[in-house]
């Protein structure tokens, strides 16, 4: 019963759409509608409202942080069910007809509740990725495939999750992968 109601409240915790929230409330406008049409963070940086933008992206973060947090010291063995839960969540809102985000804020939020290196791997290789290529989606695929090969390399730890975590990015990513094949993906501002 405790898996199930970890994993329910995780969900709905991730769900909450704030990209579309934000947007409806401070611009009247539907998120869906502008840009690639995705909730998160990378989009409403392209409604113009940078403000609107970072906290789209704090507010996702946060979303996975508390669930993940209280499982961790709670229940730790249910850690990695609250944090798919928390991500699916936000890829697959029950609000918003099961379409979502790309998961990649709420899967900052995660690696840093589960552990701070694991987060500060995912930042900077993100970083260090767009600062050469200016490709948001790109950044976040290369830095999500990081986390499992660090953890392979250095730590010789169980990184399945993460391997799992990586996967699903590239799936959320599918389009974005063809734009970057076919040299058609927008470049991201972020300041």
């Amino acid at each position: 019963m405790e898996y199930l109601i970890i994993a329910l409240s995780s969900y709905l915790l991730g769900s909450i759409p704030f990209g579309f929230i934000l947007t409806k409330i401070f611009l009247k406008k539907d998120i869906r509608n502008i840009g690639s049409g995705n909730i998160g963070a990378t989009n409403a940086l392209r409604t113009g409202n940078k403000t609107l933008g970072y906290a789209t992206l704090l507010l996702d973060i946060t979303k996975a942080v508390f669930p993940v947090l209280y499982v961790k010291f709670n229940y730790p063995d249910y850690i990695f069910i609250a944090s798919l839960s928390a991500f699916l969540g936000h890829v697959f809102p029950v609000w918003l007809k099961f379409k979502g985000g790309k998961g990649v804020a709420t899967y900052v939020g995660i690696l840093f509740s589960i552990n701070i290196v694991l987060g500060l791997i995912f930042i900077i290789s993100w970083a260090a990725t767009f600062l050469v290529s200016k490709y948001s989606s790109l950044s976040s695929l290369i830095s999500s495939l990081m986390v499992p090969i660090y953890l392979i390399i250095f730590e010789n730890y169980n990184s399945i999750f993460f391997i799992i975590m990586f996967v699903l990015i590239f799936y959320t990513h599918k389009e974005n992968v063809k734009r970057l094949k076919n040299k058609e993906e927008t470049k991201t501002k972020i300041y």
